[in-house]
């Protein structure tokens, strides 16, 4: 297996789950926080697929589905084009309302993008500085492994919010 192909079937896996996670569940369900300081399903799925379209879209070089498929407009939230959900507060959070079909919709754009540019490497470009902003330096690699555990760790608490909605 090509490390191309296992970051495919890492993005891959919360593609499928992201589905089931909404399954069933009107917005205000989604929007449901166990405490005012806790994520919604829907902020957490916002915001991993954020992040996903963001980082993918900055190392690939290419514009965000947020922007680019008009994805933005649909949600209408309000927050800013670059908000990805980083230090939100907890009224930003509140505000972030969608239909599960919006959601996963928008998820699945992200991730079949991401899995198009994944798709492309080789095992030599993971090692291109994509951010001297650090020290060391990210490379290519490390941010699409840094990519993988976001949104992996993000799905895994969406699941468990919805585990707790479930049993209210």
């Amino acid at each position: 297996m090509r490390t191309s192909e296992l970051l495919t079937d890492a993005i891959d896996r919360v593609r499928e789950q992201v589905p089931g996670l909404v399954e069933g569940l009107d917005e205000d369900d989604l929007a449901w926080r166990p405490d005012p300081e806790s994520n919604s399903i829907a902020w957490l799925l916002w915001h991993l697929t954020r992040i996903e379209d963001d980082h993918v879209a900055e190392v690939a070089g290419t514009g965000q589905a947020w922007l680019d498929e008009g994805w933005m407009a649909r949600f209408e939230l309000p927050l800013p084009a670059e908000d990805h959900g980083f230090g939100h507060s907890s009224e930003q959070m509140a505000a972030v309302r969608a239909s599960g079909e919006l959601l996963a919709g928008y998820h699945a754009a992200v991730a079949e993008r991401a899995s198009s540019y994944l798709a492309t490497l080789t095992d030599a470009d993971l090692d291109r500085v994509v951010d001297e902003r650090w020290d060391p330096p990210v490379t290519l690699g490390v941010r699409l492994v840094s990519v993988v555990c976001e949104v992996n760790q993000h799905v895994g608490q969406a699941a468990y919010v919805r585990g707790l909605l479930e049993r209210r």
